[in-house]
C-alpha cells in the first residue's frame, strides 16, 4: 500500500510539473537550457510544496 500512495504522489507531482508549471514548454536545443529550465521548474514546485505546507496562519503573515 505504501508503494502504491508514492507512486500516485510521483504521478501527481510530475502532471502538475507539467500543467502548472510548465515543464513540457522548454523548446530550446541546448543541454544547458534544458538543465536551467528543469531546474527552475523544480524549484517553483519546490516554493508552492513548501506554502502548502505552512500553517495558514503563518503563511498570510
Amino acid at each position: 500500500v505504501r508503494l502504491a500512495k508514492s507512486r500516485w504522489r510521483i504521478e501527481h507531482d510530475y502532471r502538475e510539473l507539467k500543467t502548472r508549471l510548465g515543464l513540457d514548454h522548454f523548446e530550446g536545443r541546448s543541454y544547458i537550457g534544458w538543465h536551467r529550465h528543469v531546474t527552475l521548474v523544480s524549484a517553483a514546485h519546490l516554493f508552492l510544496t513548501e506554502q502548502r505546507a505552512l500553517p495558514k496562519a503563518l503563511s498570510r503573515a
